[in-house]
């Protein structure tokens, strides 16, 4: 086992995580920079786009070989049985080719060609071609079943498909009437291979910031998913977040854990690391913590960007990362929900590393609110606003409210990655935005007088018991420290006197069994270290929480219908 050394908590601020001082950031100092940068800053950091001409592609990988490091190690592969590696040089080759094949096919500027294949190398080259074609791509996650691949490509009448055989199976094309091709990415391969001569044509297509890039799919909680458009202008955002927020340096090993189905999986998996000129690595396996470690001391991983519900599997498992050497990791970030406070002490003590937890949307295109490498951390906080980026906190007016209290949370529109449109659906796109330009988020936060902000819940989460308003999140991160206790999810029950109680539903740790001695025993543990306003009536020790079937979000709401039909059971 070889490790780093952890973070310093301080007797000044005892609970805050220091950054390590003696490294050397892109981004040195917080107040200095958001006080003085400007998006067009951003702009200049790309190749092309400050002339007008903007490619995904040609700035991901293109300009990496014009500017002479062809040779540089773009992508590392591993499924566990086989590896690949592919250099910058390599990966321009392979991106012309499946994008001469593409047009020779029919695709164009703006067309809508989606991306249903593995996490795999082709997955990643497809979307860049698609791009470099002048297209619109759409990834899907490979786990989308029929009906999830449906919705999504009849709602934007998706025209091209590029999929495999096995994947090809879950596509309904005699439903999709828009659908005017589809390539298996085993014949796109050998069309590419058959016809590459290396003296074609270039096939990029220069575009305008306006342009679209990319299409992801939010998947709300009710109602149809939404087609999020993304526009080429995100690239700066999408650039300069690569920078500061991933701290990304030209001798950096790469690797976010998401599919690029997921919009992290494409912004932070494919666009920022590459537009930043770092080797990104791709796992094609499945949830393991032996493979990911092993993944980490096989490739040297330096910059690590995954899930909570990853790292708190990590954390779950033991001591199992003792049996790796780590000492490659200097940066650790998470996204995708709350990151509990628990969860990055832990990852301080025992793999001498920070977790920077992060904020932002599909909507948004790119980080909103971050945890920096050059700042301290206030665990169960999700950072401070990126420079140049506005945030607030408003009251149910939509104005602004001072520190510590709670709201929601708000963004000043525009900045660059924000989303185009929602595919035909502008009363969709509108509903986000105030009259005066903020950005409605949903979730439901305060600020601190530092500047940061504290997630409570989504608004449709917040419990309100006995005229207290408390967030879910932090009683289910208080419920996770005690020692018994595995995974937790809390609801609102409804309850004659107080409006609401606190109900929590918990899993166990290995070792431990199911008491009304142990029930009382969290219930205590949450009185005394949180608040008695806070400390769950009820407590229900469950075998496993209902959870997202893509990210393992706990389905809160899942469990107050589960309990709302108890009670009209009962």
């Amino acid at each position: 086992m070889t490790l780093n050394s952890p973070a310093e908590e301080t007797n000044e601020h005892p609970g805050i995580l220091q950054p390590d001082r003696a490294r050397e950031y892109n981004l040195q100092s917080y107040k200095e920079t958001a006080g003085t940068f400007t998006w067009q800053q951003a702009v200049q950091g790309l190749s092309a786009a400050p002339d007008g001409k903007w490619n995904a592609a040609y700035e991901c990988i293109d300009r990496h070989v014009k500017e002479g490091f062809g040779n540089k190690t773009a992508l590392l592969f591993t499924d566990g049985k086989i590896e690949e590696t592919y250099t910058f040089e390599q990966v321009k080759d392979i991106t012309d080719d499946y994008a001469r094949v593409l047009q020779r096919g029919g695709v164009k500027k703006g067309s809508r060609v989606f991306i249903f294949l593995p996490k795999s190398p082709d997955c990643y080259f497809t979307i860049l071609a698609v791009i470099k074609a002048g297209a619109i791509a759409g990834p899907l996650f490979e786990a989308f079943k029929e009906d999830a691949v449906k919705e999504r490509m009849s709602d934007c009448e998706a025209e091209f498909l590029v999929t495999d055989s096995d994947l090809r199976t879950r596509v309904p094309e005699e439903a999709l009437p828009s659908l005017l091709k589809t390539w298996e990415i085993a014949g796109l391969k050998k069309e590419a291979a058959a016809s590459s001569s290396g003296e074609d044509e270039d096939p990029l297509v220069w575009l305008g910031e306006e342009d679209g890039m990319l299409i992801h799919y939010t998947s709300g909680s009710t109602g149809q998913p939404k087609g999020i458009v993304l526009a080429q202008r995100a690239l700066s955002h999408q650039y300069i977040s690569g920078r500061w927020v991933l701290d990304i340096k030209d001798d950096d090993v790469y690797w976010c854990t998401s599919h690029p189905g997921w919009v992290t999986g494409s912004v932070y998996g494919v666009f920022a690391p590459w537009l930043n000129r770092a080797a990104v690595v791709i796992h094609g396996g499945r949830f393991d913590a032996g493979d990911w470690y092993r993944v980490i001391e096989q490739f040297g991983v330096t910059v690590w960007y995954s899930a909570p519900t990853a790292f708190r599997m990590l954390m779950s498992d033991g001591s199992s990362f003792e049996d790796y050497d780590l000492s490659s990791l200097r940066h650790i970030l998470s996204v995708g929900e709350p990151l509990n406070p628990e969860v990055i002490y832990w990852a301080n003590r025992n793999l001498g590393v920070r977790i920077h937890d992060t904020w932002w949307m599909t909507e948004t295109g790119a980080h909103l609110i971050v945890n920096l490498p050059s700042a301290p951390i206030k665990p169960g906080s999700m950072g401070r606003p990126l420079p140049g980026i506005k945030a607030a906190i408003l009251n149910e007016k939509n104005e602004p409210l001072p520190p510590g209290e709670t709201g929601e949370l708000a963004v000043k529109a525009p900045w660059p990655g924000l989303m185009k449109t929602v595919w035909k659906n502008e009363e969709k796109y509108r509903s986000y935005f105030t009259d005066d330009d903020w950005y409605l988020s949903g979730d439901t936060a305060y600020q601190d007088d530092e500047g940061y902000i504290f997630f409570n819940g989504r608004n449709d989460d917040l419990i309100n018991t006995a005229g207290e308003r408390v967030g879910p999140f932090e009683v289910e991160s208080k419920l996770i420290e005690h020692p018994a206790v595995a995974e937790a999810g809390v609801i609102g029950k409804p309850d004659a006197v107080r409006g609401e109680i606190i109900k929590a539903f918990v899993t166990l740790r290995e070792g431990f069994e199911g008491s009304s001695h142990l029930e009382e025993s969290i219930r205590f543990f949450v009185r005394e270290e949180l608040s008695a306003h806070a400390a769950p009536r009820e407590i229900e020790i469950v075998d496993f929480l209902p959870k997202t079937k893509i990210s393992g979000k706990i389905l809160r709401r899942e469990l107050k219908a589960r309990e709302l039909t108890r009670k009209k059971e009962a």
